[in-house]
């Protein structure tokens, strides 16, 4: 009985590691964030699907970036004061979503095309909100409550 515990928790244990090698962020993609970041503070990795996220601070801003498995950037969030967003965004915000508060706001580059998240909340309801950059609303994302618990 106790050899069988013992392959139980063996088992267990095994199966832990396997899933944090398995989401192990790759050299190569190290690498190539601390080349284009060298100044990164406080780098927390997540992965998302096949790609890599690094949260962090750079020169007193939140940032993150996402790289593929081989070290290409595919995305980069910087956090902004929301009297940063362009007029056009805090137009519609107050026209069409009066409601609603905006508790952050960040920059959104991806692919050369640059656009704007507004983090919103109207009473218990999150949203995230994706403009382009002239105002248009791309995305409406309600925030579920393990994303809320992150943040």
């Amino acid at each position: 009985m106790k050899k069988l515990i013992a392959l139980l928790i063996l088992g267990v244990v095994v199966q832990g590691f396997a899933q944090k090698a398995k989401d192990a962020v790759p050299q190569s993609v190290k690498d190539a964030f601390v080349k284009a970041y060298p100044n990164a503070k406080g780098v927390k990795w997540s992965k998302e699907e096949s790609d890599f996220e690094a949260s962090f601070n750079q020169n007193k801003e939140e940032m993150s970036v996402v790289l593929d498995a081989s070290g290409n950037v595919k995305e980069v969030e910087t956090e902004i004061a929301q009297s940063a967003l362009p007029e056009a965004i805090k137009s519609v915000l107050t026209k069409e979503y009066k409601d609603y508060k905006v508790t952050e706001a960040a920059k959104i580059t991806a692919g050369g095309v640059t656009s704007y998240e507004a983090e919103v909340k109207k009473g218990k309801e999150e949203f995230d909100f994706i403009f382009s950059a002239d105002g248009k609303l791309q995305k409406k994302v309600e925030k579920k409550k393990e994303e809320k618990d992150k943040d």
